[in-house]
């Protein structure tokens, strides 16, 4: 059965949050409902303000909520000695052993170790007038930036020094965005944490003296969540038809195609559910060939946005297939990103003419306006046939509202 399901609303206007109730964070007297995490930083509450102030050789410090947050509007006000780098972390978590992190930095992976206990995730950035990059939206102990807004000749001047700075932040699904003093700042798509903690950042620092940052007017409207659902049992063929090419078969809760020799016609796993607006998370495997992710597919033509998938280049890539489409679009040349051997992550994020692909928590693919493009279809997973390919899919999820 056929249905159309406009899955996640992240293009709302602000207006549209003015009637959730704000809820403070902060109660002006007491650090009740915090709790201090990393570093030796010192945390007081003066004249209605949480005061942190530096402590010498103390790594980052974070003052982080009790409970964690999913979807919300987050605003607050500080000020900043110019002198100190800070920020507000959101959707946040802990490293419970330590941990190497192999991260993809779009050229290179970067291999860290980190402690257990370090706070990780998105930072809002809290800087100085001459950076520029207050309001950017920064991967904390992870994959560093992912919004820097320093070149932005209006966002990179809304944040002024030895004043008080209003921040605004709404997450929603896999969209997070800035303002500061009513300025846009950062906007970043990106689907790795939908929940987690807020914590105020000290950071680590080297001066003459101690310096200080100030938070005051902290309050939230809790918006709910959103998680992943399945579309996929892994078992069976069902709310699924096969097309084409290629030998198909359910093993180990995948997917898993091969090729058939001397036969060149591709083929295709499509799914009956037909989507407009949705974010979409699958593991995928190519032991060799070519393949792809099909999304807001014609299953009439099989006319598609193609997430590329090959054994040797490209993967994460952005084509665009049928009758009128543009072929190569967009994307890596190289499979820098691409773990062979391993299960790897795709992200496919669509929402109205906005276009972001994520391979492995790296970004392969942002398209803010892509108003050539289709807005609707099935999702169709396919194996190559003109040439040798044997390929895996499992863990098909959307983004759904968490009931």
């Amino acid at each position: 059965m056929k249905w159309t399901l406009a899955l996640t609303l992240l293009l709302c206007p602000l207006a549209s949050f003015a009637q959730e109730k704000w809820t403070p964070l902060f109660d002006g007297k007491t650090l009740t409902g915090w709790q201090q995490c990393n570093g030796q930083a010192k945390y007081d509450v003066v004249d209605g303000t949480i005061v942190g102030t530096t402590a010498e050789g103390s790594p980052n410090s974070f003052l982080c909520t009790a409970r964690e947050y999913g979807d919300f509007v987050l605003e607050f006000e500080t000020l900043t000695d110019p002198v100190l780098n800070s920020g507000v972390q959101i959707r946040s978590h802990r490293y419970g052993a330590e941990q190497v992190t192999n991260i993809f930095n779009g050229k290179t992976t970067v291999v860290n170790k980190q402690p257990a206990g370090r706070v990780y995730g998105y930072q809002v950035e809290v800087a100085n007038e001459k950076s520029g990059a207050s309001g950017g939206i920064y991967d904390e102990a992870r994959r560093g930036w992912l919004h820097n807004i320093a070149s932005d000749p209006a966002a990179s001047k809304a944040f002024k020094d030895n004043q008080w700075n209003k921040y605004r932040i709404e997450a929603k699904g896999d969209r997070m965005r800035v303002w500061i003093n009513g300025v846009p700042c950062a906007d970043v798509t990106d689907p790795l944490d939908q929940t987690g903690f807020i914590a105020l950042q000290v950071h680590q620092f080297k001066g003459e003296k101690p310096a200080q940052v100030r938070w005051r007017n902290i309050r939230i409207q809790d918006l709910g969540r959103h998680a992943w659902k399945s579309i996929w049992d892994g078992k069976t063929q069902k709310g699924w038809t096969q097309r084409g090419g290629g030998k198909w078969t359910i093993e180990d809760g995948a997917f898993h195609a091969v090729s058939i020799d001397g036969n060149t016609n591709v083929g295709f796993m499509v799914g009956d559910q037909s989507l407009t607006d949705f974010t979409m998370r699958i593991k995928v495997k190519i032991e060799r060939g070519n393949s792809g992710v099909f999304v807001r597919t014609n299953p009439e033509n099989m006319a598609a946005y193609e997430i590329e998938l090959d054994a040797e280049k490209r993967t994460g890539g952005f084509w665009e297939t049928g009758p009128g489409g543009r072929a190569w679009v967009t994307g890596p040349e190289d499979n820098a990103a691409y773990i062979k051997g391993e299960w790897n992550t795709l992200y496919a994020s669509l929402h109205g003419h906005k276009i972001v692909f994520h391979l492995n928590g790296a970004k392969t693919v942002d398209l803010p306006d892509d108003t050539k493009g289709r807005l609707d279809g099935v999702i169709a997973l396919q194996c190559h046939g003109r040439m040798p390919t044997e390929v895996w899919f499992k863990d098909i999820e959307i983004l759904v509202p968490a009931k």
